[in-house]
């Protein structure tokens, strides 16, 4: 389904990352199901992720995007873009997802990019819209994440992750 490209990240936020050691572009790939499907980060900040997948391959059985799809794709960037507000010591773990479907695609490339609506200290929520290559809408999703410090089982599967101090 396509090479990986490398994800863009801002300069400060890779060297961030790089002096705890971690390889930022692997840690925000799109996980074993995105690759599966073929998502691709092609743009990364806490601002803005933008991302892309191929219809095909993705269908129901009438030939249409899967409505699953779509969710893979806008839970990927929006937890991306949640882990960068997030930062080192803190993981985004979904809470809620909304995805409004509004008109079918039968192939080609769909493109989401995930704004925040909200950026707090322990919640993040963004939403993405996803296009197909006409530009036409084909999915408004919202996506809440949940913002907890890295526990030492996270720590585990994060190569350089930094667990929080424990509490009194």
């Amino acid at each position: 389904m396509g090479e990986q490209t490398q994800v863009k990240f801002p300069q400060e936020v890779i060297d961030e990352y790089a002096s705890l050691g971690v390889d930022l572009p692997a840690l925000f790939s799109a996980g074993h199901l995105g690759n599966r499907m073929g998502v691709q980060i092609v743009e990364a900040s806490a601002d803005r992720v933008v991302g892309t997948m191929p219809v095909e391959g993705n269908t129901q059985p009438y030939g249409l995007l899967h409505g699953g799809a779509s969710a893979v794709l806008a839970e990927t960037l929006g937890s991306v873009g949640s882990m960068l507000h997030g930062g080192v010591s803190r993981i985004a773990v979904g809470v809620d997802l909304n995805c409004t479907h509004h008109r079918g695609v039968r192939s080609g490339l769909v493109t989401g990019v995930a704004t925040p609506v909200h950026r707090g200290r322990s919640t993040a929520t963004y939403e993405i819209v996803i296009t197909d290559e006409q530009d036409k809408r084909v999915c408004t999703a919202r996506l809440t994440c949940l913002l907890r410090d890295v526990s030492p089982k996270d720590a585990e599967n994060v190569p350089g992750a930094v667990t929080a101090p424990a509490k009194d």
